[in-house]
């Protein structure tokens, strides 16, 4: 992926190294073994859009304080701040044109780096939950020890791989704007668990299609993709379905518990978006087969 050299986010907050830094539960072979990361990941979902409302199962209890400092950017030398400001910058462009092609306007989320726990307007954000977005203040949360794990752990290397994730979690962001995400949300509660999970899966299935055509839609613009880079975010799709989660951390698939949707359907639709760029071709939740 030939990033350098393109512009970066000015929307990238750097939390890594303030007060409450140390106090959550980090991934990667510091006191959390594999088997908890998955475990943490099923639950709360690998890139999950607000998976803080159950924080205390793994915390075993009340969330840990948090004591934040003021927000700064990242260092200039950073490389892995300035691929992630990067790939923001590119959301940025194609998200703008798109929303302006419809006759809107795309607000910009920010994207806050971080390491253990951090303060957010969804409550508070653990490394070991892995990246989410938080539509409360409309900011994405990462640990950038998640794309070790993603490389080490789980299979799935690659600049394209982390780009992808930083894409769906975008892709979330979109769905809040236009308001999709809510109406999901407002139905908690009301339906089943079964019929709850389902609604989540074809919102992540979403997210994973308008990542892909952020992918489509930046190559155009750009001709940053390399051979494999692609292949590479099929592949992470592919790793983090819920069925090999679920299959790994277990030994069984449970289909009614899934959140995200299994590794065939988070690839299939990650393609869809990235082979059509269409807006139209991620309508999830019209799709009678997913």
């Amino acid at each position: 992926m030939k990033w350098e050299g393109n512009r970066e986010s000015d929307n990238v907050e750097d939390r890594r190294g303030d007060g409450g830094g140390g106090g959550g539960f980090p991934i990667g072979g510091r006191g959390i073994g594999i088997g908890t990361v998955v475990l943490a990941l099923i639950g709360w979902g690998v890139f999950g859009i607000n998976p803080l409302t159950t924080i205390g199962v793994l915390s075993g209890g009340g969330s840990p304080q948090v004591q934040q400092a003021p927000a700064h950017r990242p260092p200039g030398d950073d490389q892995g701040a300035k691929f992630v400001s990067t790939v923001l910058a590119s959301t940025e462009d194609v998200w703008t044109q798109i929303f302006r092609e419809n006759g809107a306007q795309y607000q910009n989320p920010k994207l806050v780096l971080f390491t253990g726990v951090t303060r957010t307007a969804c409550g508070t954000g653990q490394s070991a939950m892995g990246p989410f977005y938080c539509p409360g203040d409309r900011k994405v949360y990462l640990d950038m020890d998640f794309f070790n794990t993603m490389s080490r752990q789980l299979g799935a290397p690659g600049e394209f791989a982390r780009a992808y994730v930083v894409a769906h979690e975008v892709g979330h962001h979109v769905q809040n704007l236009l308001g999709i995400s809510g109406k999901v949300d407002a139905m908690r509660g009301r339906v089943s668990e079964r019929e709850q999970n389902a609604m989540s899966v074809r919102l992540e299935l979403q997210a994973d299609c308008l990542a892909g055509i952020w992918a489509n839609k930046s190559q155009q613009a750009k001709s940053w993709l390399e051979q494999g880079d692609i292949e590479s975010a099929v592949n992470a799709a592919q790793q983090i379905g819920d069925d090999k989660l679920q299959r790994e951390a277990t030994g069984t698939v449970r289909p009614d518990s899934f959140t995200h949707g299994s590794s065939a359907q988070r690839v299939r639709w990650f393609t869809q978006g990235y082979k059509t760029g269409s807006m139209k071709a991620c309508d999830t939740f019209a799709a009678q087969a997913l």
